[in-house]
């Protein structure tokens, strides 16, 4: 285990802001509202960037989708 690099699979609230070219701000009223994906783990919030591209893509399709 000594000497590997480890790749992180999660971002942090900030580098989601980041990530998704928005406001910490919003980020933290997404989680609070429970409308973007995320998990919990010892006090932080996290998410995977997989995640975070079918989250996208699934507003950007509702978005051009008729009523």
């Amino acid at each position: 285990m000594e000497g590997e690099n480890v790749t992180r699979t999660t971002l942090t609230m900030k580098e989601t802001a980041e990530y998704l070219g928005v406001s910490y701000w919003l980020v933290t009223q997404l989680v609070k509202r429970k409308q973007i994906p995320c998990s919990r783990v010892g006090g932080k919030v996290l998410f995977r960037k997989e995640a975070l591209d079918n989250y996208l893509n699934e507003k950007e399709k509702a978005s051009i989708t008729k009523d």
